[in-house]
């Protein structure tokens, strides 16, 4: 699986869409969200077909994690792709909400 540096895409916060957002290539990735409260709700990750195996997933989800980190927010990871990265990236685990764990 090949990765790339996606550092100099910005992470968009859409609010009106409610969803996190890199727009590469034409294509866009993003992560769908409820925010209620203190709490986020991570309910859907997507990058385009165009974009798969080049290591985007994993950057978005890094990426809005970090952004969830720095607005002291809790995590509820409802996407099983979040879910998946939490278990493989331990350094995120203390963002989850309380009762919730991956």
């Amino acid at each position: 699986m090949a990765t790339e540096n996606w550092k100099d895409i910005p992470l968009i916060d859409n609010e009106a869409a409610k969803r996190f957002e890199m727009q590469i290539e034409n294509h866009l990735a993003r992560i769908e969200y409820i925010l209620a409260g203190n709490k986020i709700f991570l309910t859907h990750t997507e990058v385009d077909r165009a974009l798969e195996g080049r290591g985007l997933g994993s950057t978005i989800i890094q990426r809005t994690l970090d952004e969830v980190r720095r607005r002291n927010l809790k995590l509820v990871p409802l996407c099983p792709f979040v879910a998946a990265f939490l278990q493989k990236n331990r350094q995120y685990v203390d963002l989850l909400a309380d009762g919730y764990h991956v």
